[in-house]
């Protein structure tokens, strides 16, 4: 593949990626990718987008291709689990546009090669990764970078790949970067001018984390669901059990809206039923109002505590 497409080869989600465009947020490629290779060529596409069946205005889906048209920017064409077409408009913000290649089409893209994207932040506690997901403002990139600054690496921000190894679920690293808001930026007394802000949302920002990367796969050691309460009492954490656990995590699935559309229902059943009981799941639940970071944290060092030493 490295011979057919012009450009740099970087690596992420435990591929190597070929593409004709720059893609500064990730390292170069040092090797043969984990899960393979993929390419991410330029084309026409206007054509096949027309042509393609929608299941909504803006998503297309064939066979092994997913196209999706992003207003203003690009349309996209997912295929194979081993190609990402972009055709952009004139004139599109580029960093935008590289934000759908490593995010929507990534998602799609891992989908297809039969790697769960998991949507939320991998940190590495004790030698081993553990997965925060949660809904949009549930605080997940707050967690994360407060738990950066006691000395944790980041395996992946935003979309998490989980592969099964020996019967045991394993995080792939994604790229060193992480996605705040200006209040987490706040929070953690970041000051946002030496960050560039992400397309349209002037309040969120790329922040590098190069330093603070995993940068090899970890075994996946426990999920925390990290959830919002109205009422102004204390940061709880219960364990998720039986059926309940797997609904968390098909909520979490990145893209999830794909997995029938894309005809994986099965694999995807299959995959999440495959190391769910052996995958601790726990929720936290934090007060709407205030920085509780620290306490979110010390219940999460508390709860993995036995877990090591069991381990």
């Amino acid at each position: 593949m490295a011979s057919t497409v012009q450009g740099l080869a970087y690596q992420a989600f435990g591929l190597q990626i070929f593409s004709e465009f720059p893609l500064p947020e990730l390292p170069l490629a040092d090797g043969p990718g984990l899960n393979g290779s993929v390419a991410v060529i330029r084309g026409e596409l206007a054509e096949r987008w027309e042509a393609i069946p929608k299941i909504t205005p803006s998503v297309g889906v064939l066979a092994r291709e997913v196209m999706f048209e992003v207003k203003g920017r690009a349309v996209f064409s997912v295929q194979d689990g081993i190609r990402i077409t972009v055709d952009p408009l004139a004139g599109a913000d580029m960093d935008s546009v590289r934000l759908y290649i490593l995010g929507s089409c990534m998602g799609v893209l891992l989908m297809q090669k039969q790697i769960l994207p998991l949507h939320g932040s991998a940190l590495v506690l004790n030698n081993r990764a553990y997965a925060l997901v949660g809904q949009s403002g549930a605080g997940k990139s707050t967690l994360a970078s407060y738990l950066m600054e006691q000395g944790h690496l980041m395996l992946s921000d935003d979309v998490i790949p989980v592969i099964v190894q020996d019967g045991k679920p394993l995080a792939v690293p994604g790229y060193p970067q992480q996605k705040l808001w200006q209040q987490s930026l706040d929070y953690m007394g970041m000051n946002s001018s030496g960050y560039r802000p992400l397309f349209e949302r002037e309040t969120k920002f790329a922040v590098p984390v190069h330093d603070r990367f995993q940068k090899e796969p970890l075994p996946l050691a426990g999920i925390f669901e990290l959830a919002v309460s109205e009422e102004n009492g204390p940061v709880t954490v219960q364990p998720v059990n039986g059926m309940e656990r797997f609904h968390t995590l098909f909520n979490h699935t990145y893209q999830k809206a794909m997995i029938d559309r894309t005809g994986i229902r099965e694999w995807h059943f299959g995959m999440l039923a495959s190391f769910m009981n052996r995958l601790p799941i726990y929720r936290i639940t934090r007060p709407q109002q205030g920085f509780s970071a620290p306490q979110q944290s010390e219940l999460i060092y508390d709860t993995i505590q036995p877990m090591t030493e069991e381990g």
